[in-house]
């Protein structure tokens, strides 16, 4: 399904006279559909920006990113048209960050609720029914549900988080370390609900700190080593 092959992306740092820091450089894996995959390796590493690269909020410097889509055939995520990315993440590509942003003033429930109406095609019961359900299993009080996810606690705005973008069941998941701020009891509901979800046929390219984690949900893994902090032209 995803095949990224020399991937490199670096950081132009103008307050310390142009030097170039490097985010990751020749990275190359391919994944299969189904699979999980995780990245691997120490802070600094190029994890996070290798995601960004695969979800395009950052464009590489070097390097392809072949996605066999579902609207448009094979397409190099790296130097598609801007409009064939938004097309892609809108029915296809999920990303889970660390940080919930959402507008501030729409209830957890409808946050959820969202990409269920828009990208699936629900009914609002239908909708409500799916949301609430996810909610639940991730440990979110009902009491909580007509609150504004901006007055949660960091772990329950990852739990909203988590819920919002595996409700619609996107074909490929990019997951930025979505169990960092949970408790035992709501990592464990995340690797069940992820392990489900790749049951149910999607794809997931994510980063875990915590090995244990890591072997609980990722069928491969990509080892990332530290690279020298700076470059040259």
């Amino acid at each position: 399904m995803l095949t990224v092959e020399n991937l490199t992306k670096s950081f132009t740092m103008h307050i310390l006279d142009g030097q170039r820091i490097a985010g990751c450089r020749d990275v190359s894996f391919t994944v299969g559909k189904g699979e999980f995959w995780a990245l691997a390796g120490p802070s600094g590493a190029g994890k996070s920006t290798v995601l960004k690269c695969l979800y395009r909020t950052y464009l590489p410097d070097a390097g392809r990113v072949l996605y066999d889509s579902a609207q448009f055939g094979r397409v190099d995520l790296a130097s598609a048209a801007e409009r064939t990315i938004i097309a892609i993440r809108r029915r296809e590509l999920g990303y889970v960050s660390q940080f919930l942003q959402v507008i501030p003033r729409v209830p957890a429930l409808e946050v959820v609720m969202e990409p269920l109406l828009a990208k699936n095609g629900l009914s609002r019961d239908e909708a409500q029914i799916r949301a609430a359900s996810l909610l639940d299993r991730l440990r979110i009080s009902r009491k909580l549900f007509s609150t504004y996810p901006a007055t949660f606690s960091g772990g329950e705005q990852q739990r909203v988080n988590i819920a919002r973008a595996i409700a619609w069941e996107p074909r490929l998941l990019l997951l930025d370390e979505p169990t960092a701020s949970l408790d035992a009891a709501s990592i464990d509901a995340v690797v069940e609900l992820l392990n489900e979800l790749r049951a149910a046929g999607t794809t997931m390219i994510g980063i875990f700190h915590d090995p244990q984690i890591m072997a609980r949900v990722a069928s491969h893994t990509v080892h990332f080593e530290r690279e020298e902090s700076f470059c040259h032209a």
